[in-house]
């Protein structure tokens, strides 16, 4: 019985709620930590009101308009929904407050000329030395902040925050590609060599590529156009993202890139996230088992070394990202037919031996569109 009567109560209590769901508009318009007005006090009360009336309990009705009883409780008095109190109470001052003459020996103070260009962490310290002291530096602060006399000086620029890059979702090879630069050892300590290395993001595809002995703008603006004669892409939307570099921002590229047709895309500064997909190609380069950990040689071999590492990294590399094709069948569109392919397979295989197979078999679909950064959801 007692069972029975605790579900007659939470379906009554089900049932009335859907009253209180005329709250979620006010609900989700409210400020988390911000006193509620009288209006939106009676406009609640009201709701609750009404839910009761319907036969729902106190409890679940506060709950469903997200606060607790007892604040329902304190609201509503004496049938009548009371105002808050808070804003025209009266408060005692502080008893470590500040005197009006200790404000006006601040201001003095900071506005003498031998003070007029040091901050309070000078002048306080200046002052203690002289035995004098009138307050913290932080009391300084707050009586200058208050005065409207705290403004950054100096002829440094003041930090500006740097906008997200733009992003972008490319659905079929060449459309957006990313480049950067990175160092190559060689046997001569403190020599490099600089590897150039040009990524379509959607195929994972290392479009261009070249070892030079220097870093330069006019160098990058020939491999570019060189890719894109081998690619076949010219009068057609192309984005090319990159780092701050000074190749990457040098006048004789980006008149290059505007020649050719190409949108710029660029990082944040010291934020490798946002150029994640090179980064990780260089780390690729890095790590494999041939890498020449005491340096290169020469340029040539260099050059060589290079030139093997993209023919398999294109051809015969299965990239776990792309679902375990290569970036060159990616590129090409042939995907979705050797996934296509494999599954088959699998099924096939399932179909000898289904006790092997209590769920589905591996994922075999091609994958879909690439995102260069992004937008994050709103927590």
């Amino acid at each position: 019985k007692r069972a029975s009567i605790q579900r007659e109560s939470a379906s009554r209590d089900q049932c009335a709620i859907s009253s209180t769901k005329k709250a979620e508009s006010l609900l989700r318009g409210r400020v988390r930590g911000r006193l509620t007005s009288t209006d939106e006090r009676q406009t609640i009360v009201t709701l609750i009101l009404e839910a009761k009336q319907c036969g729902c309990r106190l409890e679940p009705a506060c709950h469903e308009v997200q606060i607790d009883l007892r604040t329902y409780r304190r609201w509503y008095q004496q049938g009548e929904v009371q105002a808050d109190k808070r804003p025209i109470c009266l408060r005692p001052e502080p008893a470590n407050k500040l005197s009006q003459q200790e404000r006006d020996a601040i201001i003095e103070v900071c506005n003498h000329s031998e003070f007029a260009s040091l901050p309070p962490t000078q002048i306080v310290p200046t002052l203690l030395d002289r035995r004098e002291y009138i307050t913290s530096e932080s009391s300084y602060y707050r009586v200058l902040s208050t005065q409207g006399q705290l403004h950054k000086r100096g002829r440094q620029r003041s930090r500006q925050k740097q906008a997200k890059p733009t992003s972008y979702t490319p659905t079929d090879s060449n459309q957006v590609y990313t480049w950067d630069i990175t160092y190559l050892p060689s046997k001569v300590r403190g020599q490099h060599y600089y590897l150039y290395v040009i990524e379509d993001i959607y195929s994972r595809k290392i479009v261009g590529y070249e070892v030079y002995e220097h870093e330069c703008g006019e160098l990058a603006s020939q491999l570019l156009q060189r890719t894109m004669m081998r690619e076949q892409c010219f009068n057609q939307a192309l984005v090319l993202h990159s780092d701050n570099g000074a190749p990457m921002k040098s006048l004789t590229f980006k008149v290059k890139m505007a020649e050719l047709g190409i949108t710029s895309s660029y990082s944040r500064p010291r934020v490798s996230d946002d150029n994640p997909y090179v980064e990780s190609l260089f780390r690729t380069v890095k790590y494999m088992p041939s890498w020449p950990t005491k340096g290169f040689e020469t340029i040539d071999s260099s050059r060589s070394w290079v030139e093997a590492f993209v023919r398999w990294y294109n051809t015969e590399h299965k990239h776990s990202k792309l679902n375990y094709v290569t970036p060159s069948e990616r590129h090409n569109g042939k995907d979705k037919e050797i996934l296509k392919r494999r599954a088959e397979v699998v099924l096939a295989a399932k179909e000898l031996n289904p006790e092997r197979w209590p769920g589905d078999i591996r994922n075999c679909e091609p994958v879909g569109d690439v995102h260069l950064n992004p937008e994050r959801d709103a927590a």
